[in-house]
């Protein structure tokens, strides 16, 4: 039997105390955000050159997998007086059950449908409508399998908008399914970027796993040029940050599609873009579980 404790630790602690809980025996560490969904939310993003420095969040949760007998308060007390600082708080203690992890990971992932003709279909499944464009995708290291709102909300807007010979580029891949959609859907030609190496080379297996021709390559080995349409699927504040990146790839008359963004924060995107950009005109396309999808055109 094993267990899962959960801390809650600053960002200035939560990577060293996570890895002197691991030298004291955890298993695994994983840090995520603790104010995820939340107005405080701080998405972690960084162009090159601009990459973040601290791998953690104001606040930060630590989820440490440990084995039945490991005392996580010894442990933590001990790591903690080594760093000079405060205990962090445990949020949670409890029992992971033995559970085949394969079968029921997959159990949680099934076929997503998109539209009558576009499905993203995990390999362990069979496809529920043959007929139609099959995207073969598995969960992994990479953002993106098509069942959360903001991807699914791209794929969307793409399933409706690409037409035969359009050029695209999709900005902050991930595991390259909007450009693998893309691709599928009929675009001339593809690209991908992503700050993240390990996202870059699981999009280029994915899209050779799906037989379609796209290119993924870091952001600054992209050739400079312009697209027919820019889909960009992170979240708002990194791309405030990069309303003039982005805008700058957008071609005469092409579009730009910007999901990654709560309802809430949408005009304030919006109007970044506009201040960066008058004649590209974005409105909210569509809105999905609290989450929407910003779209426009340059004028020509």
């Amino acid at each position: 039997m094993l267990r899962e404790v959960r801390f809650l630790c600053d960002e200035k602690n939560a990577e060293d105390f996570g890895d002197m809980l691991m030298d004291a025996g955890a298993m695994s560490v994983t840090v995520e955000d603790a104010d995820r969904d939340q107005p405080d939310e701080q998405p972690l993003y960084g162009e090159p050159g601009l990459e973040p420095t601290t791998l953690a969040w104001k606040r930060s949760r630590l989820s440490v997998l440990v084995a039945e007998n490991f005392d996580a308060v010894t442990a933590a007390a001990i790591a903690a007086k080594a760093l000079g600082i405060e205990v962090p708080q445990i949020e949670a203690d409890s029992a992971v059950p033995d559970e085949n992890w394969v079968k029921l990971t997959q159990a949680q992932f099934g076929p997503t449908r998109v539209s009558d003709r576009l499905w993203i279909v995990p390999t362990w499944h069979e496809p529920p409508s043959p007929d139609a464009i099959n995207i073969r995708l598995d969960p992994g290291v990479a953002f993106g399998t098509g069942s959360h709102p903001t991807t699914h909300l791209c794929l969307k807007w793409l399933d409706a908008h690409v037409e035969n010979g359009k050029r695209v580029l999709d900005y902050g891949c991930g595991t390259g399914i909007l450009a693998i959609a893309a691709a599928k859907l009929g675009a001339q030609s593809v690209e991908g970027t992503d700050i993240d190496p390990q996202a870059v080379e699981s999009a280029a297996a994915n899209a050779q796993a799906n037989h379609v021709a796209a290119r993924f390559v870091l952001p600054d080995a992209l050739a400079e040029k312009t697209y027919d349409i820019v889909v960009a699927n992170i979240l708002s504040n990194p791309l405030k940050l990069l309303a003039p990146a982005l805008l700058g790839r957008v071609g005469p008359g092409g579009s730009l599609v910007l999901s990654g963004v709560l309802a809430r924060q949408a005009e304030e995107v919006i109007e970044v873009y506009r201040q960066a950009d008058p004649s590209v005109e974005l409105s909210v396309w569509q809105e999905e579980s609290g989450w929407v999808c910003i779209a426009g055109s340059r004028k020509s």
